[in-house]
């Protein structure tokens, strides 16, 4: 409700006839829309001494009527012609019709109907502001924001206080707080809250009281935009008279101005205590606010120590300091200091890390992760350079982000080299990171590098599952028609016990080689996979017969029929195998061949279409003399005979 008490009004009318504001126009000053400084307004012509006359019922039922309907049409000129009429006439609409226009002026996102709602509302505060509604101020405050105009938002804001028209901060505090923010207009901000709380206290105004949000947003102003230690007092003072608790955010400030500011370490350590003694045990925003306030000062001996501070405090969870703060800490460093000072902090505080604390919890790879972040990976690989070279033990955390950055670059190369690095130092990646590594180096086709990582993966059994990773490469080879290096990759795995290579790894290559005609090699990994005792199943034929009847090499498909009747015990014929067989022996004429198929066909009862074997004869048979083979080769006479007879060709 609008805190207007019977006792403000004393010795003013409730209407005031004050020249300050002698018209609705008066109220639109330009310069609080423009940040250019306008020329006043031509003021209109004096009515001093000449009331208005008063609207009849009737006329001021038809100007509502007519402002009602120009809202629910959308006719803004309209409806804002017939408020001017009515306030002319020292008359006012009804509450809800006066508040759905202001809402609907601030809706329509221009800046003259935001002036015309900016005019309505300092108009009714100073004429009659128990029209208005906490919402609709509100919404005026929210387009004010919208539309970058600062200025006229806390005039409004102001305006309220002059008259004595006190509404709760909610109201309009989060509002100005977000402009305050954008527009670098602190200052008024803090002076319109900290009237606000002088009012609360004095009238005794609970409704008044800003909450924990808006004391944040005065002392973030106060901390981090004015670095005022007064202020900032002064904000404090304010939430123990008004009994609201400061939360982690608002010591996070504190800290901040303490360590900006320098030679307050003594206020410092008093806020760290009170944090305990209030029970807060989340110390993040803390602390990083404190080692940010020093970096940017300058004061790198005090950010180092409360980094490793931190650390010491933080033990098992390791630095409780933001990648944000990491980053301001490179800054600093690489500004007033140098790589060697980085690398310097890395080892003191890994000397102070836990073994079994998180690669990423690490002070090390924050501030490696910093300068990768930062665009500085060359820095990056100077800490790593400076730390080896004075002999210091590298802990997998000073790793792992430029191993992310050179993922994300496809410096795959450069990965694969710190992955052996990291190996040779003893330390160890999990799988998660050699799969990401692996389908990197596969995506840009850097084949040596998942070699090379794989390896490292395998040696000395370090990696206990390799399924995924072995899956990923046997892929990503299939998909860029490397079967030979498919073939050299599973000679090198397939005893290792670890992955599971089977008949379809098999089949892959293969396929892959007689897709690409590369029979010979085909033909050769076949026969690696039946020494290596590994059963070829329907499709490694498959792969292989249309392999050669597309290189019309038919004495190749011959052969492996030869093949499969020898392995008959244990293998069973299917009818695409029974098909594939048929129309390669019948291109290439081994007609005795055909009949054997023929004859296992039947015995398995296999159905088969005989007119494309009828359409193969005839494209590549038509010409065959019989009275010719009477001569030459009986038993193929034979063969062909009876493989007419079967196909229906004799008639």
């Amino acid at each position: 409700m609008w805190g207007r008490a019977s006792h403000f009004f004393h010795g003013r009318p409730f209407c005031s006839t004050s020249s300050e504001f002698p018209s609705l126009y008066s109220f639109l000053q330009p310069s609080l829309f423009t940040l250019k400084p306008s020329p006043p307004p031509s003021r209109p012509p004096s009515t001093a001494g000449t009331a208005p006359t008063p609207l009849t019922l009737e006329h001021k039922t038809a100007l509502e009527t007519t402002l009602t309907s120009s809202l629910a049409a959308k006719n803004t000129d309209e409806a804002w012609k017939s408020f001017k009429s009515l306030t002319h006439h020292s008359s006012f609409p009804s509450k809800s019709i006066t508040n759905s226009l202001i809402a609907h002026l601030s809706s329509v996102a221009d800046v003259l109907n935001l002036k015309r709602a900016f005019a309505s509302i300092v108009y009714l505060i100073e004429k009659n502001p128990s029209l208005l509604d906490h919402e609709t101020l509100r919404l005026v405050l929210i387009s004010m924001a919208a539309a970058n105009t600062p200025s006229p938002a806390f005039a409004l804001v102001k305006c309220l206080f002059k008259n004595r028209v006190f509404v709760p901060f909610d109201v309009w505090g989060d509002a100005l707080g977000d402009i305050s923010r954008k527009n670098g207009s602190f200052d008024a901000f803090l002076c319109v809250f900290l009237e606000n709380c002088r009012v609360s206290l004095d009238e005794k105004l609970e409704f008044m009281k800003p909450g924990l949000s808006g004391f944040n947003a005065a002392l973030e102003g106060c901390c981090w935009v004015i670095e005022s230690v007064s202020h900032a007092d002064r904000v404090i003072e304010l939430m123990s008279l008004l009994d609201v608790r400061p939360d982690e955010s608002s010591f996070g400030f504190l800290g901040y101005l303490y360590s900006v500011k320098g030679g307050l370490e003594e206020k410092i350590i008093e806020l760290e205590d009170l944090m305990r003694g209030l029970g807060f045990n989340n110390r993040t925003a803390f602390l990083s606010n404190v080692v940010r306030g020093y970096a940017k000062s300058g004061d790198l001996a005090s950010v180092s120590k409360a980094i490793l501070h931190s650390v010491d405090e933080g033990n098992e969870h390791g630095s409780q300091i933001s990648e944000e703060t990491y980053c301001e800490v490179v800054r600093g460093y690489l500004k007033n200091a140098s790589v060697k000072d980085l690398a310097d902090l890395i080892t003191e505080a890994q000397a102070l890390e836990p073994r079994s604390l998180a690669a990423e919890r690490t002070v090390g790879f924050g501030i490696v992760n910093a300068c990768v972040i930062l665009g500085m990976l060359d820095k990056a690989h100077s800490i790593l350079d400076e730390m080896n070279a004075c002999g210091v033990s590298v802990g997998l955390g000073v790793y792992l982000s430029i191993l992310n950055a050179c993922i994300k670059e496809q410096r795959t190369a450069v990965a694969a080299q710190l992955v052996a690095e990291i190996s040779d130092s003893g330390l160890q990646l999990d799988v998660a990171r050699y799969d990401s590594l692996i389908e990197a180096s596969m995506s840009c086709q850097d084949f040596q590098s998942v070699f090379s990582l794989f390896r490292d993966m395998r040696r000395e059994g370090r990696i206990s599952d390799l399924k995924g990773s072995y899956l990923t490469i046997m892929t990503g080879l299939t998909e860029n028609n490397r079967p030979e290096l498919m073939a050299a990759f599973l000679d090198e795995v397939v005893e290792d016990p670890r992955i599971e290579v089977g008949t379809h790894d098999w089949n892959s290559i293969i396929h892959a080689f007689c897709k690409a005609e590369r029979l010979e090699d085909a033909r050769r990994t076949f026969r690696r996979m039946i020494f290596l005792q590994f059963e070829p199943n329907e499709q490694t034929y498959l792969s292989l017969i249309n392999g050669y009847v597309s290189a019309e090499k038919y004495f190749y498909v011959l052969m492996l029929w030869n093949e499969v009747r020898k392995r008959e015990a244990g293998f069973k014929l299917e009818h695409s195998l029974v098909d594939a067989f048929l129309y390669a022996l019948v291109k290439g004429g081994f007609f005795d061949a055909v009949m054997q198929v023929v004859e296992k066909s039947q015995e398995m009862k296999i159905f088969v279409d005989k007119w494309r074997y009828k359409q193969a004869y005839m494209e590549c048979h038509k010409k065959l003399k019989i009275s010719k083979l009477r001569k030459r080769n009986f038993r193929k006479l034979e063969a062909v005979i009876a493989f007419k007879n079967w196909a229906g060709l004799n008639a």
